[in-house]
């Protein structure tokens, strides 16, 4: 399927996240993020890892690939869903983010959040769950939607964690399982709170002579 044309705040966006000089990481290939906007569902990693790096592309390795079959459980296409990380270079050696790096990308993350504008969004790993709910366990917290505003924000573990620790597919894929239901529920809301507005009588218009 052809990617969808980018629109030009999302464009303007990849190129100054191509520009950017604000850590040390921006020595190496930026990858911003890829999918439409807007998108009903936003996944969000860590970083880019060496093949992401290779070809600019967020979540196409090892994965990646698994990443496709959690979404094909939850009945989501990638071509439908958001994905992007918490910071746009490869740290080296595919090491943890750093605070300053997290920090250095939090203003293109939440542009992009505005921009896509998801009705959920999928926190991938304890560092893109920490953008909401610093201090806590994705141990805990993994799979328990909790709301953020006007969003639904569902912290997941990362899928490269899974295929370290092949006990935690399962607990991914059940995860992922119970998306379809969270969406929908997220939608019949975005209706409820537009039906007033749109079944207020329309204004009186006067008449000029």
């Amino acid at each position: 399927m052809t990617a969808p044309a980018l629109s030009p705040a999302l464009l303007e966006l990849y190129e100054e996240v191509a520009d950017c000089p604000r850590c040390e990481l921006a020595r190496s290939r930026t990858v911003p993020g890829a999918g439409p906007a807007p998108a009903d569902v936003m996944c969000i990693g860590e970083g880019p890892g060496q093949r992401e790096d290779e070809l600019g592309l967020p979540f196409v390795g090892a994965a990646g690939r698994f990443l496709d079959e959690l979404l094909a459980v939850a009945g989501l296409a990638r071509d439908a869903v958001y994905i992007t990380n918490v910071v746009k270079c490869r740290p080296p050696g595919n090491r943890d983010p750093a605070p300053e790096e997290i920090a250095a990308c939090a203003p293109y993350l939440e542009r992009q959040i505005a921009l896509v504008d998801p009705r959920v969004i999928v926190t991938l790993g304890r560092f893109a769950m920490a953008h909401w709910f610093p201090g806590e366990a994705i141990s805990r917290i993994h799979g328990q939607p909790r709301r953020a505003g006007a969003r639904l924000i569902v912290p997941m573990y990362h899928p490269a964690a899974a295929l370290r620790n092949g006990a935690l597919r399962p607990v991914l894929e059940a995860d992922f399982a119970q998306l379809p239901r969270l969406l929908e529920q997220e939608r019949a809301r975005g209706a409820a709170a537009l039906a007033p507005a749109l079944a207020a009588p329309a204004p009186a218009v006067e008449r000029l002579l």
